[in-house]
């Protein structure tokens, strides 16, 4: 059973805020054409807000929950954006409340039994609830892909939470119940000198397990070699690939 209450953020919520990477505007167009009511979303898992900060310019309230105090201590601030520390599994929203329910890179850490009936309860008949995630961000410099792609698997693997996979999977395991819809692919592409990339790589859960296990910190070795291949001052073109699962929750 998954621990529902596992926290490998708080520690590093600084930088998790400052690097994780944003969210493309398609990606929740696309969403926000499901929505049949604009009234109240929630978004489970919210880290930073990120999610939650856009759907409040489009909801007249948006709630967000997270069991990360500090995470949420460093999240998006706006007048209809409403912070719960909870676990997504239970909340303490009335039943038939919400139109839509997002997960962003979020939804692996849940316990699936208990997350879905959560969220069916809590969701209104004919809610639209999508969870959405990133793989391994890759740039326009084969070399420096295939120094990200031997770190990742080689060097920091065996270093993730066994939920990982599900991310490695593309969602494709997770038991959905909902009324599925198809969903096109997206991207988050962006400009990253080296030390922005250094900062959005100390974010991974894995990188923190290791030095915490070795007393250093792995990344300082791959940003050399970056660093070689592609030049101290460079700028890479980055891309990070989005998955999405999408359904209605039907009663």
């Amino acid at each position: 059973m998954k621990n529902s209450v596992k926290d490998l953020f708080s520690a590093h919520s600084d930088i998790y805020a400052k690097y994780r990477p944003l969210y493309p505007q398609e990606l929740f167009d696309f969403i926000l054409e499901q929505v049949i009511t604009k009234d109240k979303a929630l978004d489970c898992g919210t880290g930073n807000g990120q999610a939650a900060g856009v759907l409040a310019n489009f909801f007249k309230e948006v709630h967000a929950t997270d069991i990360s105090e500090r995470q949420i201590a460093n999240a998006v601030q706006k007048p209809n954006i409403h912070y719960h520390i909870c676990s997504a599994e239970q909340t303490p929203f009335g039943d038939n409340t919400f139109d839509l329910i997002t997960c962003a890179t979020a939804v692996h850490w849940f316990n699936f039994e208990r997350f879905f009936a959560e969220m069916k309860r809590v969701g209104k008949n004919n809610a639209v609830f999508a969870c959405w995630a990133y793989n391994v961000l890759q740039t326009e410099n084969q070399r420096v892909n295939s120094a990200i792609n031997k770190f990742y698997s080689d060097k920091i693997y065996t270093y993730w939470d066994p939920e990982r996979r599900h991310v490695d999977e593309a969602y494709k395991n997770i038991p959905l119940p909902f009324s599925e819809l198809p969903t096109p692919g997206f991207a988050t592409l962006l400009n990253w000198d080296l030390a922005t990339l250094q900062g959005y790589l100390n974010t991974w859960s894995a990188v923190q397990h290791y030095i915490r296990l070795h007393g250093e910190n792995p990344i300082d070795e791959l940003i050399t070699e970056i660093r070689s291949i592609a030049g101290a001052n460079a700028t890479l073109k980055v891309i990070f690939p989005i998955f999405m699962r999408l359904g209605i929750i039907t009663k």
